[in-house]
């Protein structure tokens, strides 16, 4: 008799820069994360670019041999210099397209430092997990606090009554990458007696 075939491996989608004038350490940090989510045997989605963190943690995903996805619109291949090393790169019409395919391929959501479009991402995932749109895991792996005022802006937010428990609680704010892929992991399985 013949194992069952492996189901479908847990998928994480990181939003990050793609800018190319940011500090080296920040492409360190993206490289790590791929490194430890291929570790994990975890697979990759991306927003389909090869620069700067977008590219480094792809990269280093399929060199410890997980699968990455990248998903980027047909007006940016240029621009962001599209991933033609993905395992599997979706050319899509545009942004909400681009976010609509990111969302269905992942199974936890995770945001590194970045920039409008790294925040925007963010912000969409997190609010449809707090109106209980999905229940995918969202976090944030910020050891520089770059998104720091950010926290602390929804912290004033909710204490002036604008954002409920739960929405502050659909999300996790961790400062190491073992902290973070922990905050991503899938739930744990309870073994049949």
């Amino acid at each position: 008799m013949s194992a069952a075939p492996p189901g479908p491996r847990w998928c994480v989608c990181v939003f990050c820069s793609s800018s190319v004038s940011i500090d080296s350490a920040y492409i360190d940090l993206a490289d790590q994360v791929g490194a430890a989510i291929a570790a994990r045997g975890w697979d990759l989605v991306t927003g389909g670019g090869r620069v700067s963190m977008m590219g480094a943690v792809a990269r280093a995903v399929r060199r410890g041999g997980g699968r990455t996805t990248g998903v980027i619109p047909n007006a940016l291949t240029g621009y962001e210099v599209a991933d033609d090393a993905a395992d599997d790169l979706l050319v899509v019409e545009d942004m909400r397209r681009r976010k609509a395919e990111m969302d269905v391929r992942a199974d936890a959501f995770l945001a590194l430092p970045g920039g409008i479009g790294t925040l925007e991402e963010l912000l969409e995932v997190w609010t449809s997990r707090a109106l209980g749109m999905h229940a995918k895991p969202v976090v944030v792996l910020d050891p520089a606090g770059v998104f720091a005022t950010l926290q602390h802006l929804v912290g004033e937010l909710a204490q002036s009554g604008f954002v409920r428990a739960s929405g502050l609680a659909a999300i996790a704010w961790t400062s190491t990458v073992g902290d973070a892929l922990d905050a991503c992991a899938p739930p744990p399985t309870i073994s049949p007696c």
